[in-house]
C-alpha cells in the first residue's frame, strides 16, 4: 500500500523524498491519494507537473476536506491552474463554509475562464512606468521595482508574475538604458541616529487613561493577535465546528453586535490579581480599545466557598488602576436561572447526565467510565431537579456532560452541589455550575467575539465549542495565549495566602509580593506595568521574564513624573561656622532638573544640615570626589562649596559632626562633585526592600526541594526609622512617587501617619548588575 502511494505520488511530480515525507503525515497522504485518484479519473492516468504541484497544495492546506472533491475537479480540468487561483478557490471556500456553492460566484471570485493577454500585461506595465517616470529616470536602478510591480498585479490580478516581471524589466530597460558604474554602487548605508532622551520618552496621561510609549496599541498587541478572525467570520477559525445552524446564529451574532469586537476579563473572585492577571487585562481590554470593541469585566462567581466580597472591590479596582473602564460588570451569577434551563435542554437531548461517583473516582484522566452514563433521560431530568430542591448530600450526586476532552478527561461535571450561601443570590441555589460548563455559554449569552485564554485552557476548546453547539447557541471563538511569569516570586493564590498565613508577608498588597495591589503600595505607576506587558507582546509561549525588565519600565515612567526631593538615609550633621545670615535662607529647587518647565519648590538651607555619612571620609582616597578634610564639595541647588574646617568624634571615634566653612559656587574653583543634603529635615520612615525569595523557581522541586517556604529571604525587607527628608514631601499622600536625588524612586505607604511619613522604595535609580 505504501509502496503504491509513493508511487502515485512521485507520477505527480513529487521527489521520492517529498512522497516518502509525505507518508508519514496520515491525513495529507489520505486527503491526496484521494485527490490524485481523482484527478486520474477525470483526466486520465498521467498528470502533469503544474497540476501535480496544484493537487498537493490543495491537500496540504484545505481544512474542510468535503471540499476537496470539488477543488479537485476544477484543477483536473485546468480551470485553476495557478496558485494565485488556487489561493483565492481556498478563500472562497473557507467564507463559504456551508452548501450548496453558488459555481457562477465561485468562479468569477476565481479568475476561472480569465485570460490575460501579452498585450494587456504590456499595456499595464506601460501605464504604471509612465506613473512613476520622474522618479525612476532621477533615482533609476536605486528606485524599488517591487513597487512597479506590486502596481501592475493589482491591475492584473490573474496574470502570471513571472511574465509581468519580464515586462517590467523590458521596459525599465528600455527608458533607463543598461546600468552604468555608478548604478552598480552600493548604495550608502543610513546610519540611524539614536532617539534621544525626549523622544523615548513614557507618555503618561493624568486622566488615568493609557498610553503606551508612542507606539500604537494594535502594534503592541502583536503576534497571535493578529491572526484573529473578524466577527460574524468564527468559521474560519481552524477547528471551529461548523452545524446546519452556525451561519444563521453568526448572522444574528451580528445583528446583535453589529460587528463590533467583544471580549470579557473573567477573574474568579476568590484571590488577588497578579502580574501574571496585568497581561489578560491589557490584551482582552486592549484588544477591545484597539478595534473600537467593547470589553466586559465578568466575575466568575460560581464557588461561593471561596468568594468573598473584598475580592470583588480589588478586582474592579486594578482594572480602573490599570487604566480600563469595562463595558458593563457582570456575573456569571447573572446567568444562573438560564444555564440552569439549558443543562435541562441537555439532558433532554441525550447530552447530559446523572452521575453517582465520587469526585476521587473521576479524578485523572483515566478515571472508571460512570455507570450511569446510559441511564433514561428522564431519570436524569429527575435526579438533577432533585439536587436543585436540596435532596442530596454533597457528592452524593453530579450532573455530567457526555463528552470527551482533548486532554482526555472524559465526561467533565457540569453542575455540583454546594449547601453554602452565594454572596449575591444567598441560598436560592444549592447546585452550581462549572467553569467547564459556564464559561462558553456566559460568552455566548454577552456575544463576545475573542474568548482570550492563556494556554492551559486549549485542552477545553472542543468542549467549549461542543457545548454552544449541542445547545444551538451562538458559538464564540476561545483562543489561547502564553501565560506570563516572573522569577523570584509565587502567584498562585493558595501559595501567597500559606505566606500570608505564616507571617512571611503582612498581607495580599505586601510590596514584596507581585500582586497588583502589592505593586500599587510599592509605588509601580500603572503605565509602567501596561508598558511592560505590551513589550512582552502575546505569543502562544509562556513566558517567564526577570523582573528587572519590569523594574526598568518602572524607572523610565518615574524619570518623566516623579518630582525630585532630597533625603538623606545615613545622616552625618554637618554645621557652618561662618553662614552667611542669622536665620534659614529659602532655596529654590526645581522639581524636574532638566526641565524647570515643572515648577520648583522651596527648602530651608540653615547653618546646621544633614549628609550622607558615605559622603564625607577622612582620608582622601582615589577616584573619591565628594567631601574630605582637604577635598571640598558642592551642595546641589544651594549655590555654595562647603570646606572641612574640624571633625568631631564620639568617644568610639566615630564621626558624629563635620564643622565646615561655605564660599559661593561662583567664589570657589568648581568642585568635582554636588551632594544633596537637608536643613529643618522631617523624620520619616523608609522600608528598602529586596527579593522575597533566594532562588529563581521557588516553586520547583529541583532548584528548592524543600518548597517555596524553605526558600524565603530573611532580609528582603529593611525598615529604618528616623530617616531625613526636605520639607517638600510635609503634605504628601499615599502612593505619590518621588524620586530622592542620588539615591532611588520612593513612594507614600498607607501606614503613613500625621506624625511620620512611611516611604517605600519603588526601584533604585539604576539596576544593581547582581541582579541582572
Amino acid at each position: 500500500m505504501a509502496a503504491e502511494a509513493e508511487s502515485l505520488f512521485t507520477a505527480i511530480g513529487l521527489s521520492e523524498q517529498k512522497a516518502r515525507e509525505t507518508l508519514k503525515n496520515e491525513a495529507l497522504s489520505s486527503a491526496l491519494r484521494e485527490a490524485v485518484l481523482q484527478a486520474q479519473s477525470i483526466s486520465g492516468p498521467s498528470i502533469d507537473k503544474v497540476t501535480g504541484t496544484l493537487l498537493y497544495n490543495v491537500a496540504s492546506r484545505l481544512k474542510d476536506t468535503k471540499r476537496l472533491g470539488f477543488l479537485v475537479e476544477y484543477i483536473a480540468r485546468k480551470k485553476i491552474g495557478t496558485d494565485l487561483q488556487l489561493n483565492a478557490a481556498l478563500d472562497y471556500v473557507k467564507s463559504h463554509p456551508v452548501d450548496p456553492i453558488n459555481a457562477a460566484d465561485f468562479e468569477k471570485e476565481c479568475g476561472v475562464g480569465v485570460t490575460v493577454t501579452p498585450e494587456q500585461i504590456e499595456e499595464a506595465v506601460e501605464t504604471v512606468i509612465q506613473k512613476c517616470k520622474t522618479q525612476l529616470l532621477e533615482e533609476r536602478y536605486r528606485f524599488n521595482m517591487g513597487l512597479l510591480m506590486g502596481e501592475a498585479r493589482n491591475k492584473l490580478k490573474w496574470a502570471d508574475g513571472k511574465t509581468i516581471k519580464n515586462e517590467v524589466d523590458m521596459q525599465v530597460l528600455h527608458l533607463l538604458g543598461p546600468k552604468t558604474e555608478l548604478d552598480l554602487e552600493k548604495k550608502p548605508k543610513v546610519t540611524k541616529q539614536k532617539a534621544s532622551e525626549t523622544e523615548k520618552k513614557v507618555d503618561v496621561i493624568t486622566s488615568g487613561d493609557v498610553k503606551l510609549e508612542s507606539v500604537s496599541l494594535m502594534e503592541q498587541l502583536r503576534g497571535e493577535a493578529l491572526k484573529f478572525h473578524k466577527p460574524g467570520e468564527n468559521y474560519k477559525t481552524e477547528g471551529y465546528i461548523i452545524t446546519p445552524n452556525t451561519m444563521d446564529l453568526l448572522k444574528k451574532h451580528l445583528e446583535i453586535t453589529g460587528g463590533q469586537i467583544r471580549t470579557r476579563f473573567p477573574p474568579e473572585p476568590n484571590g488577588i490579581l497578579h502580574i501574571g492577571h496585568a497581561k489578560a487585562i491589557n490584551f482582552n481590554f486592549g484588544y477591545a480599545k484597539a478595534n473600537n470593541g467593547i470589553c466586559f469585566l465578568r466575575y466568575d462567581d460560581t464557588n461561593p466557598e471561596k468568594e468573598e466580597e473584598k475580592y470583588f472591590t480589588a478586582i474592579k479596582d486594578m482594572v480602573e488602576w490599570l487604566g480600563y473602564k469595562p463595558y458593563a460588570v457582570t456575573h456569571a451569577s447573572d446567568n444562573f436561572g438560564q444555564l440552569y434551563d439549558w443543562a435541562v435542554e441537555l439532558i433532554k437531548r441525550g447530552h447530559a447526565y446523572a452521575c453517582h461517583q465520587k469526585v476521587d473516582e473521576i479524578k485523572g484522566h483515566n478515571p472508571p467510565p460512570s455507570p450511569w452514563r446510559d441511564r433514561p433521560i428522564e431519570e436524569s431530568l429527575l435526579l438533577f431537579e432533585g439536587m436543585k430542591k436540596g435532596k442530596f448530600a454533597e457528592g452524593e450526586v453530579t450532573l455530567r456532560m457526555k463528552l470527551v476532552m482533548e486532554d482526555g478527561k472524559m465526561d467533565p461535571v457540569a453542575y455540583r452541589i454546594k449547601y453554602t450561601p452565594h454572596h449575591r443570590t444567598g441560598d436560592k441555589w444549592c447546585i452550581y455550575p462549572t467553569y467547564d460548563y459556564t464559561h462558553c455559554l456566559c460568552d455566548s449569552i454577552e456575544h463576545i467575539t475573542h474568548s482570550l485564554c492563556t494556554k492551559e485552557f486549549q485542552a477545553r476548546r472542543s468542549s467549549y465549542f461542543w457545548l454552544c453547539n449541542a445547545l444551538d447557541v451562538y458559538c464564540p471563538v476561545q483562543w489561547e495565549y502564553g501565560r506570563l511569569n516572573l522569577h523570584y516570586t509565587v502567584v498562585s493564590k493558595r501559595k501567597i495566602i500559606k505566606l500570608v498565613e505564616t507571617g512571611a508577608v503582612r498581607d495580599w498588597d505586601d510590596p514584596r509580593l507581585f500582586t497588583l495591589t502589592a505593586l500599587r503600595r510599592r509605588g509601580f505607576p500603572p503605565e509602567a506595568i501596561n508598558n511592560f506587558c505590551a513589550r512582552v507582546g502575546v505569543t502562544v509561549a509562556q513566558t517567564t521574564m526577570e523582573p528587572h525588565l519590569l523594574e526598568a519600565c518602572v524607572r523610565e515612567v518615574l524619570n518623566e513624573t516623579a518630582p525630585r526631593v532630597m533625603a538623606v538615609l545615613e545622616p552625618l550633621k554637618v554645621t557652618i561656622t561662618n553662614f552667611p545670615a542669622n536665620k534659614a535662607i529659602d532655596v529654590s529647587v526645581p522639581n524636574f532638573p532638566a526641565d524647570e518647565s515643572k515648577g520648583f519648590h522651596t527648602v530651608p538651607f540653615a547653618s546646621t544640615l544633614y549628609i550622607e555619612q558615605t559622603d564625607f571620609r577622612e582620608v582622601t582616597e582615589k577616584g573619591y570626589k565628594r567631601l574630605t578634610p582637604d577635598q571640598p564639595v558642592g551642595l546641589r541647588h544651594a549655590g555654595y562649596v562647603i570646606s572641612v574646617r574640624n571633625i568631631v568624634k564620639d568617644q568610639s571615634g566615630k564621626v558624629v559632626e563635620v564643622e565646615v566653612t561655605c564660599t559661593k559656587s561662583e567664589q570657589s574653583e568648581k568642585p568635582k562633585a554636588f551632594i544633596h543634603w537637608v536643613s529643618d529635615p522631617l523624620l520619616c520612615e523608609v522600608r528598602l526592600y529586596d527579593r522575597l525569595f533566594h532562588h529563581k523557581s521557588p516553586e520547583d522541586p529541583s532548584e528548592v526541594p524543600g518548597g517555596f517556604l524553605t526558600d524565603l529571604n530573611p532580609n528582603a525587607t529593611t525598615a529604618v526609622p528616623g530617616r531625613l527628608t526636605d520639607q517638600s514631601v510635609k503634605n504628601s499622600k499615599a502612593l505619590d512617587k518621588f524620586q530622592f536625588e542620588r539615591l532611588g524612586y520612593f513612594s507614600v505607604d498607607p501606614d503613613t501617619t500625621h506624625e511620620t511619613i512611611v516611604f517605600n522604595r519603588t526601584v533604585t535609580l539604576k539596576e544593581d548588575p547582581g541582579k541582572v
